[in-house]
């Protein structure tokens, strides 16, 4: 029964191929376009989820107040409030897994006929494990080096590349503005922050070197920021609260008075520009959709327009025996016929260009089974939904009236 029908259905699309083609056209297009929108929205939400897992987990830091000269009023970080004494009571917090303070600044570096201007941190060990960053070869330095201002660096892999090229940079000696420094070790690639600041694009040297011998500090033992990593993201809140109690009372800061620092919570920011890319990624999906309902009105309007031709044909058919379910059933193959190649099509197309811009535009694009097995889904379900009214309008036709009908 079913056989001859698909044989039919077939026989009356190729009939009118152009128009059938045309018909598909609308879903091949509506599914490409949601598959490809979805490709591009996970491809960015992977990039920003791969930019938070590489800034560390758990994370908080801790600026230095602002300060104000000749009246104006200097951002935070201007005033130096915060100690290496700081970061060591810290530490001793419970809610906190791990604290680095850091001074910062830009250098140039020198090796051999090799030169690089990069930014470097004056640190300490714990700076590795706040940014959970790992050493690909050597090791870091020591709380030894720290107290003895030891002239020893970890490079980043950028760093590393643009002064060795591919030869081992450990255990050899550079330069930094005009100080040797021995490279104790590598640094695992860390790829792009989400401000699109190259992270491997770093040194990392002993907070007191940077303090004593590389930078210098007008007020010795301040640093610019400290950054924290909470034991978990449930303590978050509690260490937040303890870290501001703990820096007030150090600072001798009375009730009603303001803070001489701030405590900025990084995993919440980076969660909601996480956030963010999904609401894009979802608003992309729901903009492309719309044109799946355009291609299933198409297919309503063609099926329409294939009744009325072939109201006389259905006529004859109800006129010699033909069932009314036997029309419907005829009819919605078609639809059904119509929506399945164009799906299929479409997501070949929605593959196929969703791999041609990530190749154009360099943006990792990511398919995944949900999306195509969704769009897919959605697409025939609104093509035999609107094929469904045609058929039956076919089906419900009196033999009499069908086949008066000129």
């Amino acid at each position: 029964m079913i056989g001859p029908m698909l044989s039919e259905a077939w026989m009356a699309m190729w009939a009118n191929r152009l128009r059938t083609i045309l018909t598909m056209l609308g879903m091949v297009i509506g599914v490409g376009a949601v598959i490809m929108m979805l490709a591009i929205g996970q491809g960015v939400q992977q990039k920003v989820a791969n930019s938070i897992e590489s800034m560390g987990s758990n994370l908080f830091i801790i600026l230095s107040g602002s300060t104000t000269s000749g009246g104006a009023r200097m951002g935070g970080g201007a005033a130096p409030t915060l100690t290496v004494d700081d970061a060591d009571a810290l530490r001793e917090l419970p809610e906190l897994n791990a604290v680095a303070p850091a001074v910062p600044g830009t250098a140039q570096l020198v090796y051999g006929p090799n030169n690089w201007s990069t930014r470097v941190y004056g640190t300490t060990p714990g700076y590795l494990t706040v940014r959970n960053w790992e050493i690909a070869s050597g090791s870091g330095f020591t709380d030894s080096d720290v107290r003895s201002a030891t002239r020893v660096a970890l490079l980043g892999q950028t760093v590393a590349e643009n002064l060795f090229g591919n030869d081992d940079p450990v255990g050899k000696t550079i330069r930094i503005s005009n100080s040797p420094y021995l490279v104790l070790g590598l640094l695992a690639v860390k790829g792009q922050s989400l401000d699109g600041r190259d992270q491997d694009d770093t040194v990392l040297v002993p907070v007191t070197t940077a303090q004593r011998k590389l930078f210098g500090s007008q007020f010795e033992g301040t640093v610019r920021f400290i950054m924290a990593q909470a034991t978990s993201a449930e303590a978050m809140p509690a260490a937040e609260k303890a870290m501001n109690e703990l820096l007030r009372q150090r600072h001798h800061i009375r009730e009603g008075s303001d803070d001489d620092f701030s405590v900025r919570n990084l995993t919440a920011m980076a969660n909601t520009a996480a956030e963010t890319t999904q609401v894009l990624s979802l608003m992309l999906g729901a903009i492309a959709s719309i044109s799946l309902l355009v291609g299933g009105i198409g297919i309503m309007n063609i099926m329409l327009v294939s009744v009325t031709e072939r109201t006389r044909e259905i006529g004859i058919r109800m006129a010699i025996g033909a069932r009314g379910r036997d029309i419907l059933l005829q009819f919605l193959l078609e639809a059904i016929i119509i929506s399945v190649i164009g799906c299929l099509i479409g997501v070949l197309v929605g593959i196929g260009g969703a791999l041609i811009v990530g190749k154009i535009t360099g943006l990792d694009v990511v398919v995944t089974v949900i999306s195509i097995v969704m769009a897919f889904g959605v697409a025939a379900a609104v093509g035999i939904f609107f094929g469904w009214y045609p058929a039956r309008k076919a089906s419900m036709l009196k033999p009499i009236d069908a086949l008066r009908f000129q």
